[in-house]
Order: structure tokens, then sequence, then C-alpha cells
């Protein structure tokens, strides 16, 4: 695997800034942009997805990285909880809320397949 020497070059880093920007779009629409509680927490807990990558980045050690893409790992949990408040209460459409949830769990899946290469790594 390629030294990676900057955050910006993480693929995961990379989906989690597409899904916050997706989720910053999405809080400009409809009954969401009224909703005040509601939009804070979805944009933050998208901001934390790409932030916790990038802030365990900058530990410089696997402990702490790994510490951090777990905190980002659960940022995608409650981004993907907090989905179902938006189709329950009928903010978007199904369809919108499934891509969005598609997005969620690729960007998931990234994180979790760069702890499992941190964790591999560390045995060898």
């Amino acid at each position: 695997m390629t030294k990676v020497t900057r955050f910006e070059d993480l693929r995961c880093w990379q989906l989690a800034r597409k899904l916050t920007f997706r989720i910053y779009l999405m809080c400009k629409e409809g009954e969401l942009a009224r909703d005040f509680d509601t939009k804070s927490q979805f944009k933050r807990a998208g901001l934390s997805i790409m932030n916790n990558i990038s802030e365990g980045f900058g530990r410089f050690s696997d402990k702490d990285f790994l510490r951090f893409l777990d905190y980002s790992a659960a940022s995608c949990t409650e981004v993907k909880s907090m989905s179902y408040v938006l189709l329950d209460a009928e903010y978007f459409k199904k369809e919108v809320i499934v891509e969005l949830q598609n997005q969620i769990e690729e960007t998931k899946a990234t994180v979790l397949a760069l702890m499992k290469y941190l964790r591999n790594r560390d045995k060898n």
C-alpha cells in the first residue's frame, strides 16, 4: 500500500466529505430547513464523520487513529439512525433516504476497512 501523507488522500475521508456535503444540501430543503434542532444534530453528526478521520490521522499513532476511526464509524450509525427520523417525519421521500443510507454504508465500510488494515498491520 502506498504511504498516505495527507488525510485528504484517504478514500474514507473523501467519501465522508461527499456525504457531509449531501447532508448540508439536505438541510437546506423543505421541513428540515425549518427544524433547527434536527438540522443542527444532522449536520454535526455528518461533520463528525469526516472530522474524526482527519483528527485521528493527525494524532500520528495507530492506537489514537483507530479510536477516532471508531468515532467516525459510530457517527455514520448516528446519521443513519437520523435518516429514519427524516423518513418517518416525511421530510424526504423514501428513495432519497435509501440513497442517503447507501452512501452512509459505503462510507462506513471504508472506515471499517481502514481500521482492519491498521489492526492487521500492527500484527505484522
